[in-house]
């Protein structure tokens, strides 16, 4: 079974804030799915052929082939913020 400190490390590593409730419940479920990967680990594979993959592949890809693009005077009118040439947007990302 997982233990409550290993719940609040992974929730700290998924930025998540959890009540005692949420932090139970992520608990039994955690466990449960670990649960599901020891049985899975238990099977009987003797003599079973190990396989890539249970589908054979298929590139449903079309080919890349670059199409029409907007010329660069009219993307900055296209937006509020730019600087120099290049389109100001938001941070995605945080930085420690």
């Amino acid at each position: 079974m997982i233990d409550a400190a290993q719940i609040d490390h992974l929730a700290a590593l998924a930025r998540l804030e959890l009540t005692p409730d949420e932090r139970q419940a992520m608990r039994e479920d955690l466990s449960r799915v670990l649960g599901y990967f020891e049985q899975l680990g238990a099977a009987p594979t003797e003599g079973v052929s190990e396989m890539q993959r249970p589908v054979d592949l298929l590139n449903v890809l079309r080919e890349d082939v670059p199409g029409e693009v907007l010329p660069a005077d009219v993307v900055p009118s296209l937006t509020t913020e730019t600087q120099d040439r290049f389109i100001r947007v938001p941070r995605t990302v945080e930085t420690e």
